[in-house]
């Protein structure tokens, strides 16, 4: 019978590695991605960390008291930022081997998720499927290589979001301006990014999303990896 020290150390262990089992599930393309992301977490802000430590406290607690914790990423048109910070938190999560983060994705209204946020998530290593061009919001399923998540523009109150006990992460001024009060949020964090749309059908275009993309990644692995150390201090502390 398992001691609830083994258990702890267990579950330390599990925490502690890194390049998990299912870290090591991602696609082959997406895990040299990650791991070349891994090394930059010292490139984000000073000013960035407080806001990602804010968020990762929230995420602690929550994994403590409640076995899990929801967060949700929130933009205007639920179309390009939004997206790619819900994927980049899953995938995030799952390299550094925290179990039990649930994200969601919202805007102040339903539009699509867009084709060159969707290009620029692939050429980091994503696999994406489906989208029925015939559906003026497609459905799509986002995979990376460990786990698939369907992904469709959505207000933040749809009925695919959870209606409390949530965390509310805004990621564009407009939507962090125009929505004070997230319903249902327990916590509302700031955390605005530059819009890519402005660099659409130009010659700037794939490489203001890619950067878009990798900044996202940076700071959703950052936070990942401050989750993780500080749910290792905790049990560390049970021992």
């Amino acid at each position: 019978m398992k001691t609830a020290k083994s258990i702890l150390t267990l579950a330390l262990l599990t925490l502690m590695g890194v390049t998990s089992a299912k870290a090591q599930q991602l696609s082959k393309k997406l895990n040299a991605y990650a791991k070349e992301v891994a090394l930059e977490l010292n490139q984000v802000s000073e000013e960035r960390q407080k806001t990602l430590n804010e968020i990762g406290d929230y995420l602690v607690t929550e994994l403590r008291d409640e076995k899990k914790a929801q967060i949700m990423v929130i933009c205007t048109h639920n179309s390009r930022r939004s997206h790619i910070a819900q994927a980049w938190i899953q995938t995030a999560m799952t390299y550094y081997g925290v179990d039990g983060v649930l994200a969601y994705s919202g805007g102040l209204e339903a539009t699509a998720f867009h084709p060159n946020a969707i290009a620029s998530l692939e050429r980091a290593g994503f696999y994406i499927s489906g989208g029925n061009t015939r559906n003026s919001n497609p459905v799509y399923t986002v995979s990376n290589g460990s786990s698939s998540y369907l992904h469709q523009s959505k207000a933040y109150g749809d009925k695919l979001n959870p209606k409390s006990n949530f965390g509310a992460i805004m990621v564009c001024s407009d939507a962090d301006e125009s929505c004070p009060l997230v319903q249902g949020a327990e916590k509302r964090f700031s955390l605005p990014y530059d819009d890519p749309r402005y660099y659409d059908d130009t010659p700037s275009q794939d490489q203001k999303y890619d950067e878009t993309v990798r900044e996202i990644a940076r700071e959703m692995f950052y936070l990942s990896d401050y989750v993780k150390n500080k749910l290792i201090v905790a049990l560390e502390a049970k021992k």
